[in-house]
């Protein structure tokens, strides 16, 4: 199944929904950086999450970053989108091995305690920051602890990454759900009610279920209507002229240092781990364009 996400309404429009299935992404996330499960997990929800918010935004330009850094052994996570659901990101210790918590990989445990960032930058002077602490450091309970202190929404957010016993994701995916300010008691019962009953998202995922049947279950009895459907992938951006310019900016100083070692430069994209190498030529001609 390709990757895509789904937007609805439900409750004449008291309700807004989004959720997306989400394997192939994160799947090709894993290949990229290696990540063992567990990072694959943590990372993988966040990708998710960062996939349905991106697509939130509305204008094409929009950035969406989401940052954790917390205190255990992963260290943090970085993920970016867009308003088109292109999605990337990365851990910063890829590798870390964790026991199981009761049968289930455990990313609280490998995130710790901390802080999570949600940054958008929509062509304003400054972009918008909202910042939270750790709730449980799950993910998706941080996210809707986060929608309903910082952005005054209250919100039920459910992500999943399932692996195979080869340590390759199986199915991956997660959905957002949202109450307006004028939300009656009825509905709003209702969709307790629902989201307290259903299974986990791995769980839907695992037995079949695409985005739509997941939010059928969520919003049972409250009329969905699905808006829109749109693709979502891990896209990066980066290039050799972009890294380039990166090398340009930090100064003269320091890449006449690379061209006196006489050995060519690797710089690897945090986000993609794609390489780039400048050989001493290339530095020179590099060592031009800096202004100080």
């Amino acid at each position: 199944m390709n990757d895509y996400i789904v937007r609805a309404t439900a409750g004449g429009g008291q309700v807004r929904a989004f959720a997306a299935t989400t394997g192939n992404l994160v799947e090709e996330a894993r290949r990229h950086h290696n990540t063992s499960p567990v990072a694959t997990a943590a990372l993988g929800r966040l990708l998710t999450a960062g996939a349905m918010m991106g697509s939130m935004m509305k204008n094409d330009t929009d950035v969406l970053t989401l940052q954790i850094k917390g205190d255990g052994p992963i260290g943090g996570l970085t993920v970016t989108a867009d308003a088109k659901a292109n999605v990337k990101g990365y851990v910063e210790h890829p590798d870390v091995m964790l026991p199981p918590k009761e049968g289930k990989l455990d990313v609280g445990g490998a995130l710790g305690i901390g802080l999570l960032n949600v940054i958008k930058d929509m062509g304003l002077k400054e972009p918008y920051v909202g910042q939270t602490i750790l709730q449980t450091s799950e993910i998706a309970e941080d996210l809707t602890y986060y929608f309903a202190t910082s952005e005054q929404v209250p919100s039920s957010v459910g992500l999943g990454v399932l692996m195979d016993k080869d340590n390759t994701v199986h199915c991956a995916g997660g959905f957002i759900v949202q109450v307006m300010p004028f939300v009656t008691d009825e509905v709003l019962n209702k969709l307790e009610q629902n989201i307290q009953h259903i299974s986990s998202v791995t769980s839907m995922l695992d037995n079949g279920h695409t985005p739509e049947e997941m939010l059928g279950k969520v919003l049972e009895g409250l009329e969905l209507e699905i808006t829109d459907t749109m693709p979502t992938k891990f896209s990066c951006d980066c290039s050799k002229e972009r890294i380039e310019k990166a090398i340009v900016s930090i100064g003269k100083k320091d890449i006449q240092e690379m061209i006196d070692d006489g050995e060519a430069i690797e710089v690897k994209c945090h986000f993609c781990n794609t390489s780039y190498n400048f050989d001493v030529e290339e530095l020179k001609e590099i060592y031009k364009r800096a202004r100080k």
